[in-house]
């Protein structure tokens, strides 16, 4: 069974490597971090089409515009 290396440990012999390997090592770094993303399949997202399915049909432009007559029917009023 392999020991787990801390973080620490692992700065520690990093720092300890030349410029060259210290490239080497990021390059490869990078390379599997790149891979272990694209393995990693991210969960289906629910389509936003259907988000407000359950709240019945929209309001027509005859009722919206119906309903800003008549919200707006006593603007501006005197007794203010």
């Amino acid at each position: 069974m392999e020991k787990m290396v801390t973080l620490e440990e692992a700065l520690s012999l990093i720092k300890r490597l030349s410029l060259l390997d210290k490239v080497r090592l990021i390059e490869q770094l990078t390379s599997d971090i790149k891979h272990e993303l694209m393995a990693a399949t991210p969960a289906p997202r629910k389509s936003l089409w259907g988000l407000c399915a359950d709240l019945g049909p929209a309001p027509s432009a005859e009722e919206i515009d119906q309903a800003r007559q008549e919200e707006w029917a006593n603007f501006p009023r005197e007794d203010i």
